[in-house]
């Protein structure tokens, strides 16, 4: 068996080699691996919805017939944004970043902005929904910063030209999101801010200087809130307040507890009953490692693995500067997103609130999510023979069509 199985593995490595060789293998990856996240995602804000649905507004399916409404518009979305020609998208880039600030600075209107649970982060739209203008800041920071350095690209050794004016900007994009209370989205674009002077080549003396800058700025925001100081505090040790901060950490841990390996089947989460607050939003993983296991868990985890593999494939072999920065950028973003989601589920990070993408409950989340999708699909057809490939692809299928109606 073990001849056979080392007989057997050079060939399985080489046919995932060839299967990757393909033009077109990190356009299908982002396809496969966003498709199956929000077809989960959407599974699960159902299973995890249901009982807060019924209780609060008499029905088990309302909360997923939103999430089903705002997926279609992100389905549509997406669409647009894979097909939009790349020099359009670039000349949509900072009008889209002026948009989204002015949509922030909305929030602050007395009487227009929504304040939800001292988040001053929501406006209104009509039949009670509400936008979330930080979650389109997150998209459009990334085409701008990627617009900026694709135009700088010669320039980009020198330091000054990576620092200027990206950083102020950004900057002041994140503080108005600090602004508004809402610690996780800053620190998603934190990481952002981060990780793009990174691609870009920053030194290592500069990036020292610009990490130590935003762990100053963060330090700030929590200790001037004592409620980020008590949640900070208690995630190494949730017992110690267990009906107060350390309440979703502990309700958490029990959910993946009491899933094990297999998980005790679909439906079956006794933390979504009331237990476990934000169970179809912040805290859907938990539910998921409890129906579905530490197997269900793991496809989770695989997929966001995979979306990430893809991106970062893009980012090396495209050839066009913009797409480069577009593809790293909006990487950057969803991984760093996911793996605070996880790790605050997992109590391994302090509970700030913030949704795992495209499974978590949020219209603004994922309708944006599935655009930054779209556009990454766009990223892919610039890999060197994936244009050729598609539209060999449509020939293909324009002939066999027309030759079964002969």
């Amino acid at each position: 068996m073990s001849a056979t199985a080392n007989r057997r593995s050079p060939a399985f490595i080489e046919a995932a080699r060839r299967t990757l060789e393909r033009p077109l293998a990190s356009y299908q990856l982002v396809l496969g691996s966003s498709a199956l996240l929000l077809g989960l995602g959407l599974i699960m804000v159902l299973s995890a919805s249901s009982v807060f649905a019924l209780t609060n507004y008499g029905n088990s399916f309302a909360i997923v017939v939103r999430q089903l409404l705002f997926a279609g518009l992100g389905i549509a979305g997406a669409v647009a944004a894979a097909r939009i020609p790349m020099t359009l998208l670039r000349k949509l880039a900072r009008p889209f970043l002026a948009v989204s600030v002015v949509l922030i600075l909305a929030t602050y209107i007395p009487g227009v902005g929504i304040d939800v649970q001292g988040n001053r982060n929501w406006l209104p739209l009509f039949g009670g929904f509400q936008l979330q203008p930080s979650e389109f800041a997150k998209l459009a920071l990334v085409l701008w910063i990627a617009d900026l350095y694709a135009r700088r690209q010669k320039y980009l050794r020198t330091p000054r030209y990576v620092l200027t004016p990206m950083v102020p900007g950004a900057l002041g994009v994140t503080g108005l999101v600090v602004g508004q209370h809402d610690l996780g989205t800053a620190l998603v674009l934190f990481a952002l801010i981060v990780g793009m002077l990174w691609v870009a080549g920053l030194p290592a003396k500069q990036m020292t200087g610009i990490l130590a800058g935003l762990f100053g700025i963060l330090l700030v925001a929590v200790i001037t809130s004592p409620h980020r100081v008590d949640r900070l505090l208690n995630f190494t040790n949730p017992l110690s307040d267990a009906s107060g901060a350390g309440f979703q950490s502990i309700h958490s841990s029990m959910a993946l507890a009491r899933g094990g390996f297999w998980g005790v089947g679909l439906g079956g989460s006794r933390q979504k009953w009331g237990s476990l607050p934000e169970a179809h939003t912040d805290f859907i993983l938990a539910v998921i490692g409890e129906e579905l296991g530490l197997l269900g868990t793991l496809v989770i985890l695989t997929l966001f693995i995979v979306l990430a593999f893809a991106g970062i494939r893009i980012a090396g072999r495209t050839r066009d500067p913009f797409v480069r920065y577009t593809a790293a950028g909006i990487t950057i973003w969803i991984m760093v997103q996911a793996v605070i989601n996880i790790g605050m589920v997992l109590g391994l990070l302090p509970v700030i609130g913030i949704p795992l993408p495209l499974i978590s409950y949020g219209g603004s989340s994922l309708l944006v999510t599935l655009v930054a999708m779209g556009v990454l699909v766009n990223c892919a057809k610039t890999e060197p023979g994936a244009r050729r490939a598609l539209a060999a692809g449509k020939a293909n299928r324009a002939r066999g069509s027309m030759a079964r109606s002969r």
